[in-house]
């Protein structure tokens, strides 16, 4: 048996998702000719009470897109420093906007509304412009951490009354919506754009969505086109996401109650020195410093077990559709007689 925690994008699809992708109508999305494709993106932006959408192979081109086309090269971002459009986008925002980076230092992954307030650049040729905030929702490396409704739109006020726009990056939106109980029509309308991968919790073997109105929509066409993210008869694809969409959204509680189960697992061994609030499905713990996260990586990857150092001697942890009580049960088994 395989014990795969790496990361919640190596699901694989399900038979049920399968058939969805066999059965897809395919046309050339480039141009605007595959049902399954406008389908989804028409599912998907209804969802959030945007007015349309656009299909890209990855949630760093979505993301990419958006900023790209929010801002002019010589502006700035606001962003958290361990966002993944900052930490883990290769220098995206530099490379292909021209724009320089505000980072916060935030709580979990989180910021508040007077981080936005209190890094807008003055208005003069000495400094950049600011134009746009990005959050992440949940953050990756805030250990799955989410923003409550009321942030959000805090957030989003805050930004608007600046005169600035605000981009979501909601590759893993659905993981908190579940947790708050709130529809993704509820938040949409906060931003002026949305990420949401669809490669993740919702178990899709490729493919993200980017929202907004119909103007920034068909900008961002144009710039997925320049980035050569245009396919073709790529409905297959699309159909998963129609799938996922209707069918793996409440389900994320089922990994989240999961994740709760291999923290409560980690903290009877001894080795943790400190855990991370498991909110969502990642699980972030750092050891004592008389026990090392690669040796523990290594000796769990032994035993069939894979996960992420991801530094500081902390390790990772991503709960996903794979990830079934059988295999806690493994999991808690092995852990129980492993020796550092």
């Amino acid at each position: 048996m395989i014990i795969d925690l790496r990361s919640d994008t190596v699901t694989k699809p399900t038979p049920a998702m399968m058939q969805a992708m066999m059965n897809a109508k395919v046309g050339d999305d480039v141009f605007g000719e595959d049902p399954s494709i406008n389908e989804l993106e028409d599912l998907a932006a209804n969802m959030f009470g945007k007015e349309a959408a656009i299909y890209c192979p990855t949630g760093t081109m979505t993301n990419q897109i958006a900023i790209k086309t929010h801002t002019q090269p010589m502006d700035e971002v606001i962003v958290e420093k361990s966002n993944h459009v900052y930490f883990y986008e290769s220098g995206g925002i530099a490379y292909h906007s021209l724009s320089s980076v505000r980072l916060i230092n935030g709580d979990r992954g989180r910021i508040k509304p007077s981080d936005i307030s209190e890094n807008i650049n003055p208005d003069n040729i000495h400094h950049p412009k600011t134009r746009l905030v990005v959050i992440e929702n949940t953050a990756n490396r805030g250990g799955g951490s989410y923003y409550q409704l009321n942030e959000m739109k805090a957030l989003s006020e805050t930004a608007h009354n600046n005169n600035l726009k605000i981009h979501l990056d909601g590759a893993r939106v659905f993981n908190c919506l579940v947790e708050i109980n709130v529809s993704p029509k509820e938040i949409g309308p906060m931003f002026d754009s949305v990420s949401v991968c669809l490669s993740k919790g919702l178990g899709c073997p490729v493919g993200s969505v980017l929202l907004g109105d119909k103007s920034f929509i068909a900008s961002a066409r144009k710039y997925r086109k320049v980035f050569g993210g245009g396919m073709r008869q790529a409905g297959f694809l699309a159909a998963a996401g129609i799938y996922a969409l209707q069918n793996n959204i409440q389900r994320l509680k089922e990994d989240h109650k999961r994740a709760k189960s291999l923290a409560e697992i980690l903290n009877k061994t001894g080795w943790i020195e400190s855990l991370m609030a498991v909110d969502t499905n990642i699980l972030i713990f750092k050891l004592k410093p008389e026990f090392k996260a690669e040796l523990l990586v290594e000796k769990l990857k032994e035993n069939n077990i894979f996960c992420f150092a991801i530094g500081g001697n902390s390790i990772r942890m991503v709960t996903h559709l794979d990830f079934t009580d059988e295999m806690l049960n493994k999991f808690s088994e092995i852990i129980s007689k492993i020796k550092l």
